[in-house]
């Protein structure tokens, strides 16, 4: 839909679970330097310096890790009225709510693989105490003096069993435009959606695992790929389990750098945004998979398959034994899931497969 570009204004928050909550909110506030702005329940609220809102990340006590939801901010509150329409009008369910600290009205609603989504147009602007208060207009509070600190919440990465019709929904519902994509034959598996002038606020990547509605990544924005080499330091000596980076990813042009926060949710540290899109009629850049090695990693850095592609959250397997079974998953390797399920058949069922097959 067009018409629709730029109702929806940005990434505007997103709710983690984690079975470690306290060493999930140690990772975001001491290693990210992230405020602390709200508690509630079993709730913790958090914002980097240069977040415009009250809070951008919610880490929730849980048994499992995931994502409890992600929240879009539109552009005007009859985009919100818009959107919602559009959504209902697409028969897909949705409620309305009022009910998070600092943001106002919001809808409510689920993705085609199940992934927790909302939409909002009512939002505090935060005010910073006298101390927290910075000489830099633009930006809402002072960069803290701890870690090395995120400015914002940058993007969101969902994994499903189908890229075409999550990427289809934010396209036609959303009015979002698929920036790049990559394909593997006729079969989409990673889509790249923007609504602003970004290379993406949302992708989707398939779960090669054929699991439903997990998180792949929530990313924070540093800005410059000097903090990525500092931060994969900090990393290494204060024992964060590091998956990939820091690279350039070919896709986007951006600079990343992936970690795993204590609680099993993938977190990607962005540097340089990369890509603007400028043109307001650019076609879809489609990536095959016999270029995926740059499309990854300019740099050459080696995303590793047995978890880049089949682990998100939540997660049957803790890290460490997801990362064990999949070892030697990759391209042309077969599924371990559907391997064990092969090798599980009866010989007897085996047996009646080979009769009926028999000719007569």
């Amino acid at each position: 839909m067009s018409d629709a570009r730029f109702d929806i204004a940005h990434l505007a928050r997103a709710e983690l679970f984690s079975p470690k909550p306290q060493e999930t909110l140690d990772f975001f506030t001491k290693f990210l330097g992230m405020y602390v702005t709200h508690r509630e329940g079993q709730s913790v609220y958090l914002r980097g310096y240069e977040d415009p809102y009250p809070w951008s990340l919610k880490i929730t006590e849980a048994p499992e890790a995931g994502m409890g939801h992600a929240a879009m901010r539109t552009s005007s509150p009859e985009a919100l009225e818009r959107r919602a329409k559009s959504l209902t009008d697409g028969n897909v369910d949705g409620t309305w709510s009022e009910d998070q600290f600092g943001y106002g009205k919001t809808f409510e609603y689920q993705s085609p693989d199940g992934h927790n989504l909302q939409l909002l147009w009512e939002a505090e602007k935060y005010v910073a105490p006298p101390e927290l208060r910075s000489k830099i207009l633009t930006r809402p509070s002072k960069k803290p003096l701890q870690g090395i600190p995120v400015k914002r919440i940058d993007h969101l990465n969902l994994m499903s069993s189908d890229v075409t019709a999550v990427k289809d929904s934010f396209e036609r519902h959303l009015g979002f435009r698929t920036t790049e994509r990559v394909v593997d034959g006729n079969v989409e598996i990673g889509a790249w959606m923007s609504s602003n002038l970004l290379g993406h606020e949302v992708a989707c990547m398939r779960d090669m695992t054929g699991g439903h509605g997990k998180l792949h990544h929530l990313a924070f924005f540093y800005g410059t790929g000097q903090h990525n080499i500092d931060a994969v330091e900090m990393f290494r000596d204060y024992d964060i389990q590091i998956e990939a980076g820091p690279d350039k990813h070919g896709i986007t042009q951006s600079q990343f750098l992936y970690v795993f926060e204590p609680g099993g949710n993938r977190i990607e540290l962005f540097g340089e945004a990369g890509y603007l899109h400028l043109d307001p009629d650019a076609e879809t850049k489609t990536w095959q998979m016999s270029d995926i090695d740059t499309g990854l990693a300019v740099g050459g850095a080696k995303l590793p398959w047995e978890s880049y592609f089949t682990y998100g959250t939540p997660s049957p397997l803790s890290l460490d034994q997801h990362i064990e079974k999949y070892a030697h998953f990759g391209p042309g390797a077969p599924d371990p899931d559907a391997l064990a399920a092969e090798l599980s058949v009866p010989d007897e069922l085996e047996h009646s497969r080979a009769v009926a097959d028999a000719s007569l």
